[in-house]
């Protein structure tokens, strides 16, 4: 039914069209298309899904729509259903985290993966859980652990992206400038080594060598563009004339 590189989304007797669309947002917003809809309580198609789906109406256009849960699962190798309360029934219990790892594991061997989220009121039942392989359960806290259909298709989505995309944990740009290089580093350090020499900074004259090389250092941690470089060292002349000026 479906191509077997992305995990199934399957939303098991959803009740409000909202929820679907904002499940089908969530999904688009992680690479993820493939929604499976089981017996929606409001029917098929649904105006407010479509509403609140904005830009990722294409995945309720290409959503398959199934009665029963065991039809919307019935070609996958793994299954695994999120829920937030203890079923006390024998299953592995994953993060998302975890789970999706497996997925993407399972995936990339050709197999083809199905996530299943329950109704907004009381989510999947015992018997739906028990077709299960494993569990997806997201730590939460205890004393409010509900959460939307949407946010939970979020977080599960966005685990998925974390393992098989490209995430860049950290990202500096420049911003109009060029990063400075170390040869710019090494004069504006030769220039403010100077001028402080000239000010008398370096005091008392056997802490002076400790001094240039923690300033040294000092240039050397920051991230400075080239910009910067050239404001600092404008800085620095202007102190120095508004000082000869006085």
């Amino acid at each position: 039914m479906t191509d077997p590189v992305l995990p199934v989304f399957v939303l098991v007797r959803p009740q409000m069209g909202e929820n679907i669309g904002a499940a089908a947002r969530a999904m688009w917003n992680f690479g993820l298309d493939r929604m499976r809809i089981v017996a929606p309580r409001d029917g098929w198609p649904n105006e407010k899904a479509v509403a609140m789906a904005s830009g990722a109406g294409r995945l309720l256009d290409e959503a398959q729509l199934t009665e029963t849960m065991a039809e919307a699962v019935a070609d996958c190798t793994l299954v695994l259903a999120t829920t937030a309360r203890p079923r006390g029934l024998t299953k592995p219990v994953l993060s998302p985290e975890q789970a999706m790892a497996l997925a993407a594991e399972r995936i990339a061997a050709g197999e083809k993966v199905a996530v299943i989220f329950g109704p907004e009121r009381a989510g999947l039942e015992n018997e739906e859980i028990a077709r299960a392989n494993a569990i997806i359960s997201v730590p939460v806290n205890p004393v409010f652990a509900s959460l939307n259909l949407a946010q939970c298709v979020l977080l599960v989505a966005y685990e998925w992206m974390r393992k098989t995309g490209e995430v860049v944990h950290e990202l500096r740009e420049p911003g109009g400038s060029d990063w400075a290089n170390a040869g710019e580093i090494e004069k504006l350090g030769d220039h403010y080594e100077q001028r402080m020499e000239e000010a008398g900074f370096f005091f008392p004259e056997h802490k002076a060598d400790s001094m240039k090389m923690n300033l040294r250092n000092l240039w050397s941690r920051l991230p400075l563009t080239q910009a910067d470089v050239r404001m600092l060292h404008g800085v620095l002349r202007q102190m120095v004339r508004w000082k000869e000026r006085g």
